[in-house]
């Protein structure tokens, strides 16, 4: 990056910190409006300076997700707030790729932890930056298939008001049943939009979000602030009035837990 695109950044950051108020997620979408509609989530939050920042010009109510103890957290989620962005927690969670698992990064959450290292790691995660309401897992397709430890989980957030969202990383996956059992609040992702880098795929992808929406009502999708997917996001949310389809904070989507939670699931694969 070079000196003459990052000074004019940091002057705005710090101009936005010191003007900006906190702004509502969910402002300028009511409960009087109608349509289809549709979450976003902006995953790897944290490290990467300039696309973090200009995924803040994203229009609407979009959920950033930080990376725990990350370069940038804890100034990132201050600045999402004041750009009316939600907060959610990128919780690393081991893979079922060992390759994968060097790409955590600090704050993981592994099956050989017990209960005691796996609570105080959460702990500290949660405590890393401030303005969490969510968390949803970074990688994690190893662990969500444990409900032992997802019950762990869900037991930390239950406490703490914190809602869920599984990334669904492994179709094996028993957090949103956890979630569900355990009276936390939670969603699932229904699209990946940039599992592969490119446009005409970011965009085939963003089509299936609406197609999706259009069938079911709402539809969620998770990407990562790569400057192709900022690019058709931008171009896409900007015409999104005219494709019927309505963007909504994820905090509108949330499925909030039954009265009566059914039996705690008790077995390990």
């Amino acid at each position: 990056m070079t000196r003459k695109r990052c000074l004019p950044k940091l002057f705005i950051t710090f101009f936005i910190l010191l003007t900006s108020a906190p702004v509502p997620a969910g402002t300028g979408h009511s409960a009087e409006t109608t349509g289809p509609r549709i979450s976003i989530i902006i995953d790897d939050i944290g490290y990467r300076w300039v696309e973090d920042h200009d995924a803040l010009d994203l229009p609407g109510p979009l959920a950033f997700s930080i990376m725990p103890h990350s370069p940038h957290a804890k100034l990132m989620s201050r600045l999402a707030v004041a750009h009316g962005k939600d907060v959610l927690l990128h919780l690393p969670m081991e893979a079922m790729e060992e390759q994968k698992n060097r790409f955590l990064g600090p704050g993981a959450l592994t099956l050989d932890m017990t209960r005691g290292q796996f609570l105080e790691t959460l702990h500290d995660d949660l405590q890393s930056f401030p303005n969490i309401i969510g968390v949803n897992n970074h990688m994690g397709s190893l662990l969500t298939q444990y409900p032992g430890q997802m019950e762990w989980l869900m037991e930390s957030l239950r406490n703490r008001d914190i809602f869920y969202v599984d990334s669904l990383t492994s179709s094996d996956s028993v957090a949103g049943t956890v979630a569900r059992q355990s009276r936390v609040s939670y969603q699932s992702r229904d699209v990946f939009l940039d599992d592969k880098v490119n446009a005409g795929h970011i965009n085939a992808q963003f089509d299936n979000l609406l197609r999706i929406a259009r069938q079911r009502g709402e539809a969620i999708a998770i990407g990562h602030p790569h400057p192709e997917t900022l690019s058709i996001l931008r171009k896409r949310l900007a015409n999104l009035e005219r494709e019927g389809v309505i963007l909504v904070s994820l905090t509108e989507l949330i499925r909030k837990p039954p009265e009566q939670p059914p039996l705690l699931l008790t077995r390990h694969p």
